[in-house]
């Protein structure tokens, strides 16, 4: 195990040296550099620390903001405040937004000192993105953009790209946007299109001697849901996307590793919301302590509904006792009944978060997942019908258990469905606890259903 271990710290060190290295033969992503530093620390804290002082501005700032939080309190105490700056500085405006924010939520009053020492443009950038709601286009976007006046040459705008480029002010462009003395959008270019037009031509020459709308752009408004917005990148396979105000003025663009974060937590916080966990103290940098202390809620609401159902099975305690093969079975009903509603529940969550259905076609939906639920009911229950007859050779508790099971999955299928969009229309996110929910609605159902019809048809 230690081979394995030093043979893990040793490889880590290696590609941060080659990462470092002037002839730089590896360079690492921001995850990788993050990466390798969590292993020096758990491995060699002396490594660790020498290594966070290596990086240059660009590793640094970049890789602070893939760092757990523990990780970040240790750049903050043993960074110095003017590296910190500078590194700040090199980010493009909404990742400064981002590690700043992220600073903030460690140390306020650190977050402020660094802000501070900003330059001016920097501290006005920032200020604008603070501005917006964390679910609002504007605050992910990024406020250095490509664009030229509709009068400009494309020889002049293609120049002031090389110059941006060169200074490290935009690292990516993709399009150019054309915009109006005003500042309004009114064309975007990709820049395919562009470098293939006469270097004299004006944006508006080359704009009129396309197809009508060609350059018509597609945009987003700076106060549009980061979600809409991420529905409309991948409709249409976009690469960037324009954000203007309420006027049409231009002011900034997302990029789609905007978007690829805002999805990839989206989805960590639905499958641990799923389940009644908090995505942020589930992280590696907080304690056992703290974690438990999330999860418990959920597990205390579960606690309630378990004697819920404890509570209905001691209510045909004489009749379980009168036909041991009733407790063999229960089981199966539960199982059966949980899992269908799942897979209902997993969908209509899913179909909702994508936006792909609303609270108006809940009737639609219902239905779909019912019908779904009751043709698996049938088949289910029809074969554990025959298993139970054969295994205990009585015929009616074949036909208890064909019934109970044919409810309890009908029913699933609708608690599946029912409960994320019951959620959402009173705007609750539909994944919070909506399995324990379901999980204790199906085991009610199933232990009553099974039970009753028991009692009523073999005593």
């Amino acid at each position: 195990m230690e081979n394995i271990e030093n043979k893990e710290l040793l490889e880590a060190q290696n590609r941060l040296d080659e990462h470092l290295s002037s002839l730089n033969k590896e360079e690492l992503s921001p995850d990788d550099i993050a990466e390798c530093l969590k292993i020096l620390k758990k491995e060699d804290e002396d490594l660790y620390y020498k290594y966070l002082h290596k990086l240059d501005l660009e590793s640094l700032s970049t890789s602070a903001i893939e760092m757990p939080e523990h990780m970040l309190k240790d750049v903050l105490e043993n960074i110095p405040k003017e590296k910190l700056v500078n590194a700040i500085e090199e980010l493009e405006s909404d990742d400064q937004f981002e590690l700043l924010d992220y600073i903030k939520d460690i140390d306020e009053i650190k977050a402020k000192t660094i802000f501070n020492e900003l330059d001016d443009e920097d501290k006005k950038d920032i200020l604008k993105l603070s501005a917006y709601k964390d679910d609002e286009a504007g605050s992910y976007m990024q406020l250095e953009v490509f664009k030229a006046n509709l009068n400009e040459t494309v020889m002049e705008a293609v120049d002031r790209l090389r110059d941006l480029r060169h200074s490290g002010e935009i690292e990516m462009a993709y399009q150019l946007c054309a915009v109006d003395e005003k500042g309004i959008l009114k064309y975007c270019i990709p820049l395919s299109d562009l470098i293939i037009y006469n270097f004299s031509l004006t944006i508006d020459e080359v704009v009129k001697s396309a197809k009508p709308d060609a350059f018509k752009p597609k945009f987003a408004l700076d106060t549009d849901k980061i979600s809409d917005v991420a529905i409309l990148f991948q409709d249409f396979d976009l690469s960037v996307l324009p954000v203007v105000d309420k006027n049409g003025i231009l002011l900034g663009r997302i990029t789609p590793d905007d978007i690829h974060d805002f999805v990839r937590e989206s989805a960590t916080e639905q499958i641990y919301n799923l389940v009644g966990v908090d995505d942020e103290v589930e992280e590696d940098d907080y304690g056992a302590l703290k974690a438990s202390k999330s999860r418990a809620v959920w597990l205390g609401f579960n606690l309630i509904t378990a004697f819920l159902s404890s509570f209905i099975i001691g209510i045909f305690d004489s009749t379980i006792e009168s036909f041991v093969a009733l407790a063999v079975l229960m089981p199966i009903v539960a199982s059966l009944g949980g899992n269908t509603g799942s897979q209902a529940l997993t969908v209509t969550v899913r179909r909702l978060a994508l936006g792909d259905i609303e609270f108006k076609d809940a009737k639609k939906v219902i239905k779909k997942e019912f019908t779904i639920s009751l043709i698996n009911g049938i088949t289910f229950a029809f074969l554990v019908g025959i298993i139970a007859y054969i295994w205990f050779n009585k015929p009616m508790l074949g036909v208890v258990i064909f019934l109970a099971m044919f409810i309890t999955l009908g029913c699933a299928g609708l608690l599946g469905a029912i409960i994320p969009l019951t959620l959402k229309k009173f705007n609750i996110d539909p994944a919070v606890g909506s399995s324990v929910i379901l999980t204790a609605g199906t085991d009610i159902i199933g232990f009553f259903s099974f039970l009753a019809l028991a009692s009523w048809i073999l005593l």
